[in-house]
């Protein structure tokens, strides 16, 4: 298929390189940071080769989050966007933004996300999970009280709001123990980014601000296939929801989320997703540089699904999400 549009494609700067050393064996760092550094060259190779015509680009993880002080995290927030703007206004045909921010400190982050649509054109906005305040050994999550302003002015600006992963605190990674191959893409991604979605709904935020909508990558992070059962939940005791939020979360789930096909690239699973939250609620993407853009490329353009799905989820969705003015 031509024409497709990604939007979980990540990007380095010098500050925030080194973040991503260790997700892959030390024998690929040389390749994988070559990557994450490239935006115009090896990038927009594969690009054309197979069939992508823009990506929404985004800083790697967890980068921001994962600086303490909420002023340098604000500096390379700042810094990180600026780059990345200026490398959309080389090509913007074919590169857009999603914005970094430094949610250390709620009034920050709403500055930086209304400098970033406003005035530097981004489409939305990219947060790697929890973040790191004040002290390294902490994890503050977006369901908090103090971040309502900020969800505030995610409505009000009408733009995505993009949930990425990133791994526990080693402090809070107990059952990781001894089994570090289960941390990073293996399962603590999406366990950590499945959990903190779930704070999200059951929080009530969907019920204050509905228009809000955020996308999670990897087919959804294992929530579409568990959203029966994380509303029936024993249902023969009757027994109300404990949370706060008003409605069901599979209802949440289908009115405020997208997923991507970032690095899951498997037909089943597709299906599922498509069976469970519809085709409208669903985008084409790669994880690049972390996944092949030819992996991606080459499952999605040949999965069995009808060639209208193709296209939503290739390409139209992603156009009428995002607002981009293309063919």
């Amino acid at each position: 298929m031509q024409g497709k549009i990604a939007l979980e494609e990540h990007f380095a700067v010098p500050d925030t390189l080194n973040d991503s050393a260790g997700f892959l064996p030390a024998d690929c760092w040389t390749e994988l940071s070559a990557r994450l550094l490239d935006i115009h060259e090896k990038r927009l190779h594969l690009m054309d080769r197979h069939g992508i015509e823009m990506m929404l680009l985004s800083l790697n993880a967890p980068a921001v989050q994962a600086i303490p002080d909420p002023a340098r995290a604000n500096e390379i927030a700042r810094r990180a966007n600026d780059f990345l703007a200026e490398q959309v206004g080389k090509r913007p045909s074919r590169f857009q933004a999603l914005a970094a921010l430094p949610m250390q400190d709620p009034d920050l982050a709403i500055d930086e996300l209304e400098r970033c649509v406003t005035k530097l054109g981004f489409k939305g906005a990219l947060v790697n999970g929890f973040s790191q305040v004040r002290e390294a050994n902490t994890a503050v999550y977006l369901d908090l009280p103090q971040y309502l302003p900020f969800w505030a002015a995610v409505e009000r600006l009408g733009v995505p709001f993009y949930l990425h992963p990133r791994n526990p605190l080693p402090s809070m990674a107990q059952i990781y123990e001894g089994h570090p191959w289960l941390l990073g893409p293996t399962w603590a991604f999406g366990q950590e980014t499945a959990v903190h979605a779930l704070r999200l709904m059951c929080s009530g935020l969907f019920d204050k601000h509905p228009r809000i909508q955020i996308i999670l990558g990897h087919m959804g992070e294992g929530i579409p296939y568990s959203l029966w059962r994380i509303d029936n939940r024993n249902a023969w005791t009757k027994a109300p929801p404990r949370y706060p939020a008003k409605k069901r979360i599979a209802e949440y789930f289908s009115q405020n989320f997208y997923i991507t096909t970032s690095g899951n690239f498997r037909t089943q699973t597709l299906i599922d997703a498509i069976l469970e939250i519809g085709v409208d609620r669903i985008l084409f993407s790669t994880d690049w540089p972390f996944e092949n853009i030819d992996h991606a490329a080459d499952w999605f353009d040949a999965a069995s699904i009808s060639e209208n799905d193709r296209l939503r989820i290739g390409r139209e969705n992603a156009i009428r999400l995002f607002s981009l003015k293309l063919g």
